[in-house]
């Protein structure tokens, strides 16, 4: 089957549990959107382990370039203001 033929890529995300995250669980192919929430639910939550599924097309997905990690991800070292080791605690925070 050619690329051109393929149904397009995407990206399921479940949520286990009310109130916790979704998790991305894998990737399907569907020819729409309906069709791969269908797929998503037969394939990721057949035991029940799901009470919310979100699909993605993949090629909708924005994300930052390896390349680029320095740029998001530099290390915070010289930014003494996001570590809080120099500041007292009140002793009512004492489990901290």
């Amino acid at each position: 089957m050619s690329m051109q033929n393929e149904w397009p890529l995407w990206e399921v995300f479940v949520r286990p549990k009310a109130g916790l995250d979704h998790k991305h669980c894998g990737s399907l192919h569907a020819a729409d959107a309906r069709m791969a929430i269908q797929l998503a639910r037969d394939v990721y939550t057949r035991r029940m382990e799901g009470t919310s599924v979100w699909v993605v097309r993949s090629d909708q997905i924005v994300a930052s370039d390896p390349a680029d990690k320095d740029m998001y991800f530099d290390p915070a070292e010289d930014k003494v203001y996001r570590h809080p080791t120099f500041y007292t605690l009140p002793e009512s925070v004492n489990h901290m």
